[in-house]
């Protein structure tokens, strides 16, 4: 297996750290929450042996990544710049960007805003929506109404820190393996809950023991980023869904028009609220869509095979 090195670049005035493995065409690896890098730590060998560059950083507010405190430093204009500085950073004028959960709009918005610096895109978990006629927040209120919504629980500062932070090995333990495939979900664990009195982690299933994807040194490296620098970093992008609708406004109902790929979990929660029925009209130069049989939220790692060889053919193919 290729060697995985680590470097701090500078990008976009921020300082950042990047894991890379392998030479060739630029792949671009972007995590989502609460992640960071070593979400990729298989598909980073498997792209190198394949004949690619492929770097993961840990993006603004993650690890060893700098973490602005201003909650309004986190807009997806900022975390766009960060990447395209990173490219800059490597000297190289093209990348593939791939991005999973909240990283799937960073690459989204990459392939939307610098299509001349992302030709090729590939989404997991999150499809590609285009700005709407809607704030986010309001829109989320509508449907949700006095029920509990975790991007709703996660807007006022503090809070969500206050509970996630209390055992961080409680949360990662119990958050990965409750959005995984291997929870085997209920009625119950779907009804609504009251907003008023219901916490992030009220519902969630602490395991037995650890699924088959995550083992025990896996567990203790995320724990570890997280208990250094906790949660805010991650959290200030949901606070900024609104911000970014507003800054938005130009690309009202854009379409994503490189080629692109999106992969997501058969068992995925978040299919149930953002599914991706819509997605081959928003993005009309959809190559394929994968569901990967079996696989939860952290497709990548719970699949790691599967998403590799997925990845890699779409790279072939462009």
């Amino acid at each position: 297996m290729p060697e995985i090195t680590h470097r701090t670049i500078q990008t976009n005035g921020i300082n950042m750290h990047i894991a890379e493995a392998g030479s060739g065409p630029l792949v671009v690896l972007c995590h989502g929450w609460p992640e960071s890098w070593y979400s990729w730590r298989h598909q980073l060998g498997a792209l190198a042996e394949a004949g690619y560059h492929a770097v993961a950083p840990d993006q603004r507010g993650y690890g060893k990544t700098d973490k602005p405190a201003a909650i309004d430093q986190y807009t997806q204009l900022h975390l766009v710049g960060d990447i395209v500085g990173l490219l800059d950073a490597l000297g190289e004028e093209t990348a593939v960007i791939v991005g999973h959960d909240w990283g799937a709009p960073v690459a989204w918005n990459s392939a939307l805003l610098r299509p001349d610096r992302f030709p090729a895109v590939v989404g997991m978990s999150v499809p590609y929506g285009p700005r709407g006629d809607f704030k986010p927040t309001d829109g989320l209120k509508m449907v949700f109404g006095e029920n509990f919504f975790y991007i709703l629980y996660f807007q006022e500062p503090g809070v969500a820190e206050a509970e996630l932070e209390a055992d961080v090995t409680a949360t990662i333990r119990k958050l990965y393996f409750s959005a995984s495939g291997d929870l085997v979900r209920t009625e119950e664990m779907a009804a609504p809950r009251p907003a008023a009195t219901t916490k992030f982690m009220d519902g969630m299933v602490d395991p037995e023991e650890l699924p088959a994807w995550l083992g025990q040194r896996d567990l203790e490296y995320f724990v570890g980023e997280f208990e250094a620098d906790g949660f805010r970093g991650g959290l200030n992008w949901y606070r900024n869904i609104d911000r970014n609708w507003n800054l938005m406004g130009a690309w009202r109902n854009a379409k994503v028009t490189v080629p692109a790929l999106f992969i997501t979990g058969e068992k995925d929660p978040v299919r149930g609220f953002a599914p991706e029925a819509t997605i081959r009209q928003n993005v009309p130069n959809l190559k394929d869509l994968v569901l990967v049989p079996g696989a939860g939220h952290w497709v990548q790692q719970e699949r790691p095979d599967e998403v590799s060889a997925a990845l890699i053919g779409f790279l072939k193919g462009l």
